[in-house]
Parts: C-alpha cells; sequence; structure tokens
C-alpha cells in the first residue's frame, strides 16, 4: 500500500513530498520526474510565476545507485519565488480558501491560507505521480490527457483566441480536460465496501485538485439523459477473453476495472484571482474593498490536465500493488504474470 504526504507553501522555502510503499528496484532518475514537472509549467494562458520558476526536484531519499530500495522515497522542490511569504494579506479573494479558511484556523491574515492552499502545492503531487507512472510503465500501463474544452468552446483551434480575448478583458477561463488510462488488468478496486471503489477513489482524487468542480466517468452525467439500452456496453466473448465494444463505462464497472480503458472528464473552474479583481470585504476592517491580487493566469486547464494524469497515477499505483503484491519490481512483475495466465 502507498502513503503519500506533502508539506510547503506557496512562497515558502520549498516544497517536500513524501512517498513510501514503491516497491524495490525501480530504476528511477530525477529527469523522470522533471519531465511531468515541465509539462506542468506549460500551457498557453499561464501567467508571470511560470517565468520564474523552473521546477526541478531534488531525491533525497529512498534512491541508491539509480534504484528504489523499497524504504520511503522523500523529493524536494525550491522556490524560487519567496518574496511574498512574509507579507500579510487581508483583502478576501472570491472563489479561494481564503474566508473559510480565516475563519476555521482564527487568524487575521489571509497570507497564512492563501500560501497552502494555493496550486503550487500541486508542483509536488505531479512529481510523486511521475514516480507512480513509472511504476506502472513497467507493465504497459499507460495514462496520458488532452484539454477537451476551454471556456465552453470545444473547436481547439479557438482556444489560443479566447485566451488572448479573456486575458485582454482582465479575466480568466476554466475548462474541461480527460484522462484516459490503457492496458490496466481486470480487477483494480473493489465492489464489497464503498472506500474500496476505484472510481470513488479516482473521483476523489481528481476532486482534490485546486478548483475542479466536477468529474464524469465514462458517460458521466450524459447517462442520465439516456436509455439503459443505450447506455449499458454489451458483453462479448472472443478469442479467449470477455471484451465490451463500446465503454460508455469508461472502464470502471461496480468499482472495478473492466479490462477497457479509464475515461475520466475533470471540470476546472475560472482561475480565482482575477487581474481586475472582484468586488470583496477587508478581513480585518470588514469594510468593502476589491480582492487581493498578487499574480494570476489566465487559464491553466492543460496544466490541470497534467496534474490529473499524477494523482490517477498515485491511485491506480496503489490499487495495482494492492491487488498483485510484492516487495521489489522483480516479485511484483512475477506475480502479475502469473495473475495474467
Amino acid at each position: 500500500m502507498l502513503r503519500l504526504l506533502t508539506a510547503g507553501e506557496s512562497h515558502g522555502k520549498c516544497l517536500i513530498g513524501i512517498l513510501e510503499g514503491i516497491v524495490a528496484n525501480l530504476a528511477l532518475s530525477e529527469n523522470d520526474i522533471n519531465k511531468d514537472l515541465e509539462r506542468r509549467q506549460g500551457g498557453y494562458g499561464r501567467g508571470g510565476r511560470m517565468k520564474i520558476e523552473k521546477d526541478t526536484v531534488s531525491i533525497l531519499s529512498g534512491i541508491r545507485k539509480g534504484k528504489t530500495i523499497g524504504s520511503p522515497i522523500a523529493l524536494q522542490i525550491n522556490n524560487k519565488s519567496t518574496e511574498f511569504f512574509d507579507k500579510s494579506v487581508s483583502k478576501l479573494r472570491p472563489g479561494h480558501a481564503d474566508l473559510a479558511g480565516a475563519l476555521k484556523y482564527n487568524t487575521n491574515d489571509i497570507r497564512n491560507i492563501l500560501e497552502r492552499s494555493s496550486a503550487r502545492e500541486t508542483a509536488i503531487r505531479v512529481a510523486i505521480g511521475a514516480i507512480c507512472k513509472k511504476l506502472l510503465s513497467q507493465f504497459k500501463i499507460v495514462i496520458s490527457s488532452r484539454v477537451v474544452e476551454i471556456g465552453g468552446e470545444s473547436n481547439k483551434s479557438q482556444f489560443k483566441n479566447i485566451i488572448d480575448d479573456a486575458k485582454a478583458a482582465k479575466d480568466s477561463l476554466g475548462g474541461i480536460f480527460e484522462i484516459k488510462v490503457v492496458n490496466l488488468p481486470i480487477g483494480l478496486g473493489s465492489h464489497v465496501h464503498y472506500d474500496r471503489r476505484l472510481d470513488g477513489k479516482l473521483a476523489q482524487a481528481l476532486m482534490s485538485i485546486q478548483a475542479i468542480k466536477g468529474v464524469d466517468v465514462g458517460l458521466g452525467f450524459g447517462c442520465a439523459k439516456l436509455l439503459g439500452s443505450q447506455v449499458h456496453d454489451e458483453i462479448f466473448y472472443e478469442k479467449g477473453r470477455f471484451l465490451h465494444k463500446t465503454n460508455n463505462a469508461g472502464g470502471l464497472e461496480g468499482g472495478m476495472t473492466n479490462g477497457e480503458p479509464i475515461i475520466l472528464k475533470a471540470a476546472m473552474k475560472p482561475i480565482a484571482t482575477l487581474v481586475k479583481p472582484l468586488q470583496s470585504v477587508d478581513f480585518k476592517s470588514k469594510k468593502a474593498a476589491r480582492a487581493f491580487v498578487e499574480r494570476a493566469d489566465t487559464c491553466a486547464v492543460e496544466a490541470a490536465a497534467v496534474i490529473g494524469e499524477a494523482v490517477v497515477a498515485y491511485e491506480l499505483a496503489n490499487s495495482f500493488l494492492e491487488k498483485i503484491g510484492g516487495d521489489s519490481i522483480e516479485e511484483v512483475k512475477d506475480h502479475f504474470y502469473y495473475s495474467q495466465k
């Protein structure tokens, strides 16, 4: 079983991640991780922070001579932009964790909330997800993503134009991205209890990403508009295996993988920090004020898709190891190939 813990603030010294449970003897380098960190920083519509940070990871433990050794893997990503960390904030930002967090943790300084609630935290989760992807890749399991829609527009040729329009208006855009996972074995997850259902775990993982407000599995909300005969995937037996010729279930039935590709979609709300700030309140004085602005993206859906890959990879790696078992990559491979006979 995998365990994950992260620490760090948006403008603090660094972000830290600890991943426990990765098997021994898996070849792993910092470059394996840095590739996805670079992808997370890309995408049209990103703001000034991406010009400052060039995220690279340092592996602090759990690796020796280029391979995992079975002990916890500790990762660190340094922050270059630390100049705001000691500056207090009192003007609340609509759409952020500011108000609820300040009331919950009894603070007048919104900086205490925004530093940890920031999507900057996802950089370390992408790093951890890259390790999980490397494990899954040993079994030809591939996780990919694509942007489906931005600001209600599904024509990719128009994405740049609508982002430019939003930027000119000092506004922001959200959208929808899709995660696809192929070559998963049948039976990851379980139907026997609510907290073992893999679709529930994957939905929670995606919803844990800042600004995600909805998740679809397969047809998702579209199922509600159709007849059962139009939704459920008929089952066939051909060439020695069971299969479906459609995949409306998105690869998950009864909380378990069914052998078809997993298809997940996530809806991201528009970035909550606006260059032209919304009306709000100063938390200390209780007087009307414009929301606080530091830096802002116009659109980060492409980056969110990379984060989506990472959180899905973590959950799938956890479920995979739970089912297949083993303490070294060699033992897991033996168990896996035996189970596929």
